[in-house]
């Protein structure tokens, strides 16, 4: 059989992208409808000790499910409930998972598992035996040619300039902040920050319901609604006592109107967008006004994760700190953190030359915080060009190398231009 192009799976806590090397094919929510009611987060019971193949391990029956906006769509059909399978970035029911990326390759992507090779992504500090599930499943299941598991800090993600920088790598259920130095990710100093889309959103919908607007909104479109609102109309406040003197002397220059439809009985609605606006996103920046059970900024954490790391390197960190993932695409965003976490390194400085009685003034540290065009789905298109260089083929795990070791050989990274 032929090697056709490599296909590239990123499957996000809120959105999977899928598609060939260097073509993104289609993006769509994580979530698979099946028969039942939606099941609660629990740890979902561990696969049989041999899979086999899909056809032969489950009845017709089984095969009636939905994923993506499929599944959204069927919520309200009688007898189906809506899963998703991964909550704040890592798997949590393997079994529909599984159901999920057997749909994605052969509805989606049309494809024949047994012709390509796959690239998947997986969170930083990913446990190996996650890893070794995925592999069970795509070479017992699938039967794949080779697979390569790689975090979703691909080094040639930072820049085309440089492989020294911060990658801040946000989406909807978990962000992370991730010091990379000449291309190999300082794990020790990766920081987990548990405030992402997910919970935006859910902030979004707690500022409305105060200023009584969800009244208009029908309960079961509540959550959509405040996602639309958060994506539409969402951004970042340079001063926050200034933006909310803004609202307050002007309301109807800086309010919005949001128009929405009924999804069951088709009735138009009108609801405010206020204070969330600038509110939704500022969690980031001062996590307290959303909840105390973390309480420290986006910028302090960055520059944590910056002062973690080895010294010579630190100044490449703070020159090229790169966005990544959909909750880093609010308008001023990159600017906010730039300011303060400049006021940081500033800060540290005077306090340092003043300790130490220094009459010569410091020449400061640059911090450039990049933005770019593929920002919203970085980590698909950072695979994309791993998948796309010669060396991928021999840097992945081959059924061939599986069937002799076993799962355990996903424990081995095999690093691009290195020896096999």
């Amino acid at each position: 059989m032929s090697t056709l192009a490599p296909i590239i799976c990123d499957n996000g806590t809120g959105y999977s992208k899928v598609g060939y090397a260097l073509k993104l094919y289609s993006v769509f929510p994580t979530a698979i409808a099946t028969r039942g009611p939606a099941s609660q987060p629990s740890r979902a019971p561990p696969l049989p000790s041999k899979p086999g193949h899909l056809a032969s391990k489950r009845g017709v029956e089984d095969l009636d499910f939905f994923i993506g906006d499929e599944a959204l769509a069927n919520a309200r059909t009688p007898g189906y409930g809506v899963h998703y399978p991964i909550r704040h970035g890592m798997i949590d029911n393997w079994d529909h998972m599984e159901r999920y990326w057997e749909q994605t390759i052969f509805k989606y992507l049309r494809a024949e598992p047994e012709d390509h090779y796959f690239l998947l992504t997986e969170p930083p500090l990913n446990p190996p035996e996650n890893r070794e599930q995925t592999a069970e499943i795509f070479f017992e299941s699938f039967n794949i040619k080779g697979i390569y598991i790689r975090s979703s800090w691909s080094s040639n993600r930072v820049t085309d300039r440089t492989l020294t920088g911060t990658v801040i790598d946000s989406g909807d259920g978990v962000t992370h902040v991730i010091p990379c130095a000449e291309g190999y990710v300082i794990g020790s100093a990766i920081k987990h920050i548990p405030i992402a889309g997910r919970d935006i959103t859910k902030f979004v919908l707690d500022l409305m319901r105060e200023r009584g607007e969800t009244t208009a909104i029908p309960p079961e479109d509540a959550l959509r609604v405040a996602g639309r609102v958060k994506e539409n109309y969402s951004y970042v406040c340079q001063d926050l006592v200034a933006e909310f003197r803004k609202y307050d002397v002007d309301p109807y220059k800086y309010f919005q109107r949001y128009d929405g439809e009924n999804s069951v009985t088709k009735q138009k609605y009108s609801v405010d967008v206020g204070y969330e606006r600038f509110l939704a996103p500022e969690i980031f920046f001062n996590p307290e006004i959303y909840s105390s059970d973390f309480l420290t900024p986006l910028p302090i954490v960055v520059d944590d994760v910056i002062q973690q790391s080895p010294i010579d390197v630190r100044r490449g960190l703070y020159k090229n700190i790169v966005l990544s993932g959909g909750s880093t695409m609010f308008q001023h965003f990159g600017a906010r953190l730039k300011r303060d976490l400049k006021q940081i390194v500033d800060r540290r400085l005077d306090a340092s030359a003043l300790a130490s009685g220094s009459v010569l003034k410091s020449s400061g540290v640059d911090v450039e915080v990049i933005s770019h065009k593929r920002q919203r789905y970085a980590v698909w298109f950072g695979g994309s060009l791993l998948a796309s260089l010669p060396e991928f083929y021999t840097s992945c795990h081959t059924k061939a190398q599986y069937d002799e070791i076993g799962p355990s050989i996903c424990r081995r990274y095999q690093i691009f231009g290195s020896a096999t």
